[in-house]
């Protein structure tokens, strides 16, 4: 699908057709639609297929004039009746009188300007426009780290009450997800940093700043993802340590109950045995019992003493 929008009122707004200084929107286009794009503005045919393809990692590349840059962005995903935060590429080409889009699938952070949430932004500045959509990227980065810092919290929470499978999978899944941010980050960073050196787009000085803007952004959504990736590994190492002692201690006491209650087992199994005059007290029925008590009372004072329990 390709829709129009252009800056009217300081606001973005839909447009039926195509204008100069538009944004060009395409989530998921079909096959005469790329077509047509790549004939009207003189577009590589693998500017598209960069750009629609899931694995592509972030660059910039031109051609013809025409400038494209792959950012990877996040995103949200819902995974058996839970979300999951992941990663998917963004296609931006900057041709010499518009901005395009190109998404594999409708994103919030490009909705976010279609529907006119973001003030104050021109589709005519094209650089400008480019870094408005980065900031908002970046911006997200940040909002969903500090998400999945407050589920890492609440996991944590409940493992601290009982640990369960499902817990310790939750903890993997953020832990994935982080990792997916880290490297995702790292090669945004990369092509912003390849985009201040200014030799793939001319850069104002309003641009500049808006860049410089971006990069921090970037950079402490780049920290924080390496610190919560660190107490992330921490607290899964701390609780595999917790759950071990655990079993340790459950294996210890389940020992120790069988010795103990293996110590009647034998004094009957000798009783029981026909033999005359050969143990002591065999003509009281009792004795055996008494015996088996204070055996077992003595093998729990000891373990108890070698904290067995």
């Amino acid at each position: 699908m390709i829709s129009y929008y252009k800056t009217i009122n300081n606001r973005i707004e839909a447009i039926d057709n195509y204008e100069p200084g538009c944004w060009i929107n395409c989530v998921e286009p079909e096959g005469d639609e790329v077509a047509s794009l790549i004939k009207d503005f003189n577009i590589e045919p693998d500017f598209f297929r960069a750009s629609l393809d899931e694995e592509e990692s972030s660059h910039i590349d031109n051609e013809n004039g025409v400038t494209l840059i792959i950012i990877d962005i996040p995103v949200v995903e819902k995974f058996n009746k839970s979300i999951r935060y992941a990663t998917m590429p963004i296609g931006i080409m900057i041709t010499p009188k518009n901005v395009i889009t190109v998404s594999i699938k409708e994103t919030p952070i490009l909705s976010e300007f279609s529907e006119g949430v973001v003030k104050d932004v021109f589709t005519n500045y094209k650089t400008q426009f480019v870094f408005h959509i980065m900031l908002r990227v970046a911006a997200r980065y940040l909002q969903y780290i500090k998400q999945i810092d407050k589920i890492s919290e609440h996991v944590e929470e409940k493992m601290k009450k009982s640990m369960k499978n499902k817990e310790i999978i939750q903890l993997f899944e953020i832990q994935k997800s982080l990792v997916y941010f880290s490297s995702s980050l790292k090669a945004d960073e990369i092509t912003l940093e390849k985009l201040m050196r200014g030799r793939h787009i001319k850069l104002y000085e309003d641009d500049q700043d808006l860049l410089e803007d971006v990069l921090i952004e970037i950079k402490q959504a780049i920290e924080m993802v390496g610190i919560h990736l660190n107490i992330m590994s921490s607290t899964m190492d701390t609780f595999s340590s917790v759950i071990s002692n655990n079993l340790n201690y459950v294996m210890k006491v389940l020992a120790s109950l069988t010795l103990i209650v293996s110590i009647p087992t034998v004094i009957s199994g000798l009783y029981g045995m026909n033999i005359d005059g050969g143990l002591p007290f065999d003509d009281f029925w009792w004795f055996p019992f008494v015996l088996s008590a204070i055996l077992m009372i003595s093998a729990f004072i000891i373990l108890k003493k070698n904290d067995m329990f």
